[in-house]
């Protein structure tokens, strides 16, 4: 069965997965990049056959992609970024694939500035005008022609909600701002959701959890990226655009402008009230 890290983008789905990735997938919970792998997107190439030449179309095998996944292996970890919806009358996913799920929601002024630097979008202005475009999704840029690795966003208000209001299965909802000022409680709560999913008798390894927080930390990370590179990172006009951005430092007070933070203080009013933003 699937359990997915899903989120937004520029929300701290990364940091999430280096942490989990660690826990399960090392002896000691010492992280380095090649764990990821573990991890991987969804949707994308290496879980279809065909290359899928039109924008939505893969939304016709998630169904059967997803069945063969958990054919293959009795608990997956998967990555994505797609909102919890159905395109061509087809559900991105269900109860039958999906053990549960683990969203993490990141303050939408916070995730402009990342989004701003990881696209390349030239102001705040095309950024926020991606964050509220209820229609809005993504692709892998790098494969001409091949939709295969499609993500339907929708606006950064619908995202979430299509996740952490669905009664398909158990979502875990975790803030980055928590893991932020409260990071080993935090990180305690996601591997005993995981822990409680499997219906497993195992005891969370504290010693374990704690080297996966340390190695996992913000700067290590992007100085691992600047060591040794890192292959989610994208290129925009020919400029590789460095993934571990801000981190903590990004602070929407000191950076955004005020034209731009009235917008979307006003877009999301709500949104931000709901999660004390």
């Amino acid at each position: 069965m699937i359990i997915w890290i899903a989120s937004y983008p520029k929300s701290g789905n990364t940091w999430v997965r280096s942490i989990i990735s660690s826990y399960f997938f090392s002896k000691t919970g010492d992280f380095n990049f090649s764990l990821l792998k573990n991890i991987s997107l969804y949707p994308g190439p290496k879980y279809f056959k065909n290359v899928i030449d039109k924008p939505g179309d893969v939304s016709l095998f998630w169904e059967h992609s997803q069945k063969n996944i958990i054919q293959s292996q009795k608990k997956t970890f998967l990555k994505t970024h797609n909102a919890l919806v159905a395109l061509n009358n087809r559900s991105f996913t269900t109860a039958k694939t999906t053990l549960g799920a683990i969203y993490i929601i990141r303050d939408p002024r916070n995730i402009l500035s990342s989004l701003k630097n990881h696209y390349g979008f030239k102001d705040y202005n095309e950024t926020f005008e991606f964050m509220k475009n209820k229609k809005k999704y993504i692709w892998d840029i790098r494969k001409k022609n091949d939709y295969s690795g499609f993500q339907f966003l929708g606006s950064w208000s619908d995202h979430y909600k299509s996740w952490t209001k669905n009664p398909k299965f158990k979502t875990l909802l975790i803030k980055y701002e928590d893991l932020q000022k409260d990071c080993y409680s935090t990180s305690h709560k996601i591997i005993k959701f995981i822990l409680t999913l499997d219906a497993q008798n195992i005891e969370l390894d504290e010693k374990k959890l704690f080297r996966s927080i340390e190695t996992t930390k913000f700067d290590v990370l992007k100085k691992k990226e600047i060591d040794l590179g890192f292959e989610e990172s994208i290129k925009v006009n020919e400029v590789k655009r460095s993934f571990f951005f801000l981190g903590p430092e990004n602070n929407w007070k000191k950076s955004l402008p005020k034209e731009i933070l009235s917008k979307v203080e006003n877009e999301f009013k709500d949104d931000l009230n709901q999660f004390n933003y």
